[in-house]
């Protein structure tokens, strides 16, 4: 059980603090191809009651209604360059809240998520910390390949393409057995991440899947790699944003 936490619904998304306290460090928390979901308020509550001021920010606040029968098409339609815009406004909106004025901030994200989280700390100077989970990593192959071929305009730089400008302190968790982010991938952004003068950690879970925090999914959540990989991230966020 977590503890309580203050919630309010936003213009931006739904936001998470601690039910003591006045100031504290914030995270742009992402949420996956879902939307907003009981998974992703769960996750938020969890960060909030671990000491942080929380944006679970709604990608999908400005869309027109939609149902997602593909989730790789439907991530391939949206623009990365927007995206990584949109959570640098949700940092500048922390920015603005009392409970986080001149306090750093970091991004978390998962499956879908994961991916912009990735890239938000390789292509914005926004964030003091990222801690993605079990991101996409490739343009090229996977779910993410687009059959008639990459649109550059919405998907210039995959993640693994832009590691070698990573600007922040990473740690990146990935399940041993996750079948759309194959360990090669993983290595590859590894290496490519290697390139840059920033410290990163990358995690590999052995027996868990995507998907693996995810408690509402009987068949993903692996509790034993979820409480490990949630007892790296909160100290290793406090390291960075505190």
């Amino acid at each position: 059980m977590t503890s309580p936490t203050r919630v309010r619904d936003g213009e931006l998304g739904r936001f998470h603090r601690p039910e003591t306290g006045n100031s504290f460090p914030g995270i742009v928390f992402i949420h996956d191809v879902w939307g907003l979901s009981e998974h992703s308020r769960a996750l938020a509550a969890d960060l909030a009651a671990e000491g942080f001021s929380v944006l679970e920010i709604d990608l999908y606040r400005a869309l027109a209604p939609f149902s997602i029968e593909d989730p790789g098409s439907h991530i391939r339609s949206l623009s990365d360059p927007d995206i990584v815009a949109d959570l640098e406004a949700g940092a500048d909106w922390l920015s603005r809240e009392s409970s986080c004025r001149g306090r750093k901030i970091g991004v978390v994200g998962v499956c879908m998520g994961g991916t912009f989280a990735l890239l938000a700390a390789c292509l914005s100077d926004r964030f003091a910390a990222a801690a993605p989970f079990y991101g996409i990593l490739s343009y090229e192959s996977g779910m993410l390949e687009e059959p008639s071929g990459r649109d550059h305009s919405k998907k210039p730089t995959s993640p693994i393409e832009a590691g070698g400008r990573l600007t922040t302190p990473l740690l990146a968790s990935f399940g041993g057995e996750d079948t759309f982010v194959p360990q090669t991938d993983v290595d590859a952004l590894e290496a490519a991440l290697s390139k840059s003068d920033v410290a990163f950690e990358i995690d590999r879970y052995p027996g868990a899947g995507h998907a693996f925090l995810n408690r509402t999914r009987e068949e993903a959540y692996r509790a034993d790699a979820s409480a490990t990989a949630w007892a790296r991230i909160i100290p290793f966020l406090h390291a960075e944003l505190d």
